[in-house]
Formats: C-alpha cells, structure tokens, sequence
C-alpha cells in the first residue's frame, strides 16, 4: 500500500465536519466500506482525510487515486476547486477560498513569467485577462468581491497563525467579525494580531483600535458611502458594500445598494443578458445579506 502522508496545512483548508455528520460518515463507510477512492498528489492526501481517519481506525480497506499538479499552488487551487463546488459553504468560508485562490493564482503567475511576453493577439485569452476577473467569472462575483476576499482570507490566515482555534471560530461562524475588519487585520503588528486571536478565543473579541482608528482617519469603510454601487471590468453590478460604522444607516445603505441594481437590471432587461442579470442579481443579495449580518 502506498505510503500517505498528511501535510496539515493543505488538511487546514478542508472545512471541519461536526460531530453528527462525522458519525454518519463513520456508520456509513462501517456498513458499505469505502467505496469512493482517495486522492493523492506525490503521496500527499489532498482529498478525503476524515474517509482516511475512519478507515485507518476500523481498519477498513480503501484505494487511492494519483493526481498530477505543477506546483503546490496549483494542487490548493484543485483543493478550494473542489470543496467550493461540493459543500454547502458560509458566505465567510466562500471568501476565504476564493481569497485563497486569488493569492495562489497569483503566485504561480509570478514564478511563471512566459505569459507576461507573449504577442498581444493573445491580450483577450481568459489567460491574460486579470486574476480577479478570471476569477470573478468563475465564482460568478464582481472583480472588486474577489480583490476584497484575497484581504479577508489575508487577515483569517494571521489569525490562524496566532491561534488555529480563533481561525476555526470564524470560519465557522461562531464568532461573527466584520470582512473589512478582517481585511485590515492583517496589516497590524504580530503582537496586536496575537491579542484579537486571544479575545476571540476568550469570546471578548472588539475591533482592535489601530483598525478602527485606520476606519476613522480613511474615511468610510469599503464603500459604506457609495451611492448605489458601480459596473466593474467584468461588467458585473458591483454593489456598495456598507459596514459597521459607516455613516449610511442600514435602510439607507439598503435603499442606496436597491437603487444601483434596479438601474443596473433595467440595462440588462434591454439587452435581454439573462445570465449577467441572474450575476447581478446574485451580488445583490448577497449585498444585503452582508448588511443583514450586521444589523
């Protein structure tokens, strides 16, 4: 049997299953076996470590399958890939994974510069598009969604470096901590970073006074005072995103975020683009779920 080997950071990204759904999966695979293979890279689990965990307690026979990636980041992006399109995720978990995926894409086009001198008959590949519109087409976001969630999955993972169990609170919600906040976190000394984890373990968590502070002398928090949001590059309604302590109060904020998707949708309806209004339409809701969350 081939050895396998559990590399934690890469089992970090997996979203942790609770204790019922855990000892449903327990019974299952107790009564059928394990009937789905496991998914290796060079050795290294990348799919199905609480399949793994069981087997290997109970003894019970499991296979495995060898996938091939270029690099590290490339084996994450198949990671984030693949859990975003079978899991039931939080709008904050969401976040994170396409942060994740931003910042790893990111990466491997730095190390990999063949595309940065190609001829310009090939400027309008997906490719060569930016990251984030690349990105915001496949998640079905605005590029402004994705360059935020890379700040946000930025200041989860400075928790997490600080204290696992702070970045687990949030990702599954059990400490509720605004995105801009989060998104500013990670800008703050280490030792500051450490004092957040700590009172969000001790469930006294306030908003560290550097961000607040930054939040008063910057302005209005990541469009708490837009009018009613914008089209980005991608051509997807970019709504005004209002946070805690911006000047716009939630009915406003809402009326505001309502108004630039009705001109935006009118625009749509003309041109008869169904799937760029059920896009818009998507960014709206999750818009006002965001504001909803805060209230």
């Amino acid at each position: 049997m081939q050895k396998i080997t559990i590399d934690e950071e890469l089992k970090a990204l997996l979203p942790a299953l609770d204790k019922e759904t855990y000892g449903l999966l327990e019974e299952n695979l107790l009564k059928n076996g394990c009937r789905d293979s496991l998914v290796l890279w060079d050795g290294v689990l990348i799919d199905g470590h609480n399949r793994y965990e069981i087997c290997t307690k109970h003894g019970i026979p499991f296979e495995s399958v060898n996938m091939e990636f270029a690099s590290r980041e490339d084996a994450l992006i198949w990671i984030i890939s693949t859990q975003v399109s079978r899991r039931n995720l939080s709008p904050m978990q969401l976040s994170h994974y396409r942060g994740l995926h931003y910042r790893a894409d990111k990466k491997i086009q730095g190390t990999n510069n063949q595309y940065a001198g190609e001829s310009e008959k090939y400027q309008n590949d997906i490719f060569h598009s930016s990251t984030a519109v690349r990105l915001a087409k496949k998640y079905n976001v605005s590029s402004a969604t994705i360059n935020r969630d890379a700040k946000i999955a930025e200041g989860i993972d400075a928790i997490g470096d600080a204290s696992p169990g702070a970045k687990k609170m949030i990702l599954t919600g059990e400490v509720s901590i605004n995105k801009k906040d989060l998104g500013e976190l990670a800008s703050l000394p280490k030792k500051d970073i450490a004092k957040v984890a700590a009172s969000i373990e001790a469930g006294t968590y306030e908003k560290p006074k550097a961000v607040a502070s930054a939040q008063k002398e910057g302005g209005d928090p990541a469009g708490a005072n837009s009018s009613a949001g914008t089209v980005d590059s991608a051509g997807a309604y970019d709504p005004a995103e209002p946070t805690a302590g911006g000047s716009l109060t939630p009915y406003a904020s809402i009326g505001n975020i309502t108004a630039g998707f009705n001109a935006e949708a009118g625009k749509l309806a003309e041109k008869g683009d169904v799937a760029g209004l059920k896009k818009a339409l998507r960014i709206f809701i999750d818009a006002l779920d965001g504001i909803y969350r805060q209230l």
